[in-house]
C-alpha cells in the first residue's frame, strides 16, 4: 500500500487512540518508547530512506511525523506480543528466518564476486591491457564498415527446429505464426542490427553470406538452434561505426586475456549433447 494513504488510514484507525506522557525524563534522540523498547531518530530515519521522496516530504510534516511514530509504534506493540507469545522460537518462525538467512547470505556472495569482477575489469583499464588505438579502429572499419539486421527463431530442440525450417521455406509468410508457436527468444533477440563482432560469429558469418529476405537455418548455437532472415543491411558512417567498434576490440582483447587464463586455471564444462 502506498506510504501515504497508509498513513492516512492510521489517521481514521487512530484517532481516538493516544500515547501515555513519559513522566521520566526523556533521553537524547528518542522519539517514542514501547515497554523497554526505544523509537530513535535513527529508526525514524532509516524507515524515511525507504519511502519514496514524496511520502518522505509528508512523512517530515508535524502531522506526517506523528502518524509515522504511530505505525513505527503499531509495529512495536505487535512485534512485542508476538515474542510474548513465544512465536519467536516457533517452528514456523525459525524456518522462514533460516530461510531468508540463506538468501542474504547468497545475495552477499554474488555482491561480492560482482565487486571483484568489476575491480579487475577496472585495474585492466588503468594497466591499458584492453586499450584500442586509433589504428585498430581504422584497420577494423576498412574491413567491417557495415552493420547488417535479420529476424531469428530460436527452437530448444533440433527436431522441431528441422520442422519449422521446412515449413518456412515452403511459405516464409508463415513467419509470424511459427516464431509465437515455438521460439524461445527473448524479444530483444527476435529481431536484431549487429556489426561482425557484435554478435554471435557464427550467426553473422550466415548473415553476412545470405542474400537478403532468403530463410536460413538452423545453425545451432549456445542460445540454441536457429532459424533466420536477414532484413537489410547497410554502410555506417565512421562517427557512427567508431565507438562501436572501439567496444567490439576491446572484448576481442579481453577474450584473449581470458583464454590465457584457461591455460592458468583448469576450466571444465559439463554440457549433455542435443
Amino acid at each position: 500500500m502506498h506510504m501515504k494513504r497508509s498513513i492516512f488510514l492510521l489517521i481514521l484507525l487512530l484517532a481516538g487512540w493516544g500515547c501515555q506522557k513519559d513522566a521520566k525524563p526523556v533521553p537524547d534522540q528518542t522519539a517514542a518508547r514501547v515497554g523497554n523498547q526505544t523509537i530513535t531518530e535513527a529508526d525514524i530515519n532509516d524507515r524515511l530512506a525507504l519511502m519514496s521522496d514524496e511520502d518522505r516530504e509528508f512523512a517530515k510534516t508535524a502531522i506526517g511525523r506523528q502518524n509515522l511514530l504511530q505505525i513505527i509504534t503499531r509495529e512495536k506493540l505487535i512485534s512485542a506480543a508476538a515474542k510474548d507469545e513465544g512465536l519467536e522460537q516457533s517452528d514456523v518462525y525459525l524456518s522462514i528466518m533460516e530461510d531468508k538467512r540463506a538468501q542474504l547470505a547468497d545475495i552477499y556472495r554474488q555482491f561480492g564476486e560482482q565487486t571483484l569482477e568489476q575491480l579487475w575489469y577496472d585495474e585492466l583499464r588503468e594497466k591499458g591491457d584492453t586499450a584500442v588505438t586509433d589504428e585498430e579502429i581504422s584497420a577494423y572499419y576498412e574491413k567491417y564498415p557495415y552493420q547488417m539486421t535479420i529476424k531469428q527463431i530460436i527452437i530448444d530442440n533440433a527436431q522441431t527446429a528441422d520442422q519449422v525450417l521446412r515449413a518456412l521455406k515452403s511459405s516464409p509468410r508463415r513467419w509470424k505464426e511459427l516464431d509465437r508457436q515455438y521460439s524461445i527468444a527473448p524479444e530483444s533477440l527476435k529481431e536484431l542490427s549487429f556489426m561482425p563482432g557484435e554478435y554471435l560469429p557464427e550467426i553473422e558469418v550466415i548473415a553476412a553470406n545470405s542474400p537478403t529476405g532468403s530463410v536460413q537455418g538452423f545453425f545451432k548455437t549456445s542460445q540454441g538452434f536457429h532459424i533466420i532472415m536477414k532484413t537489410s543491411d547497410k554502410r555506417l558512417s565512421r562517427k557512427d561505426a567508431e565507438p562501436r567498434i572501439r567496444q567490439v576490440l576491446e572484448n576481442k582483447k579481453l577474450d584473449n586475456l581470458l583464454n590465457t587464463l584457461k591455460n592458468k586455471y583448469e576450466v571444465v564444462i559439463y554440457e549433455k549433447s542435443e
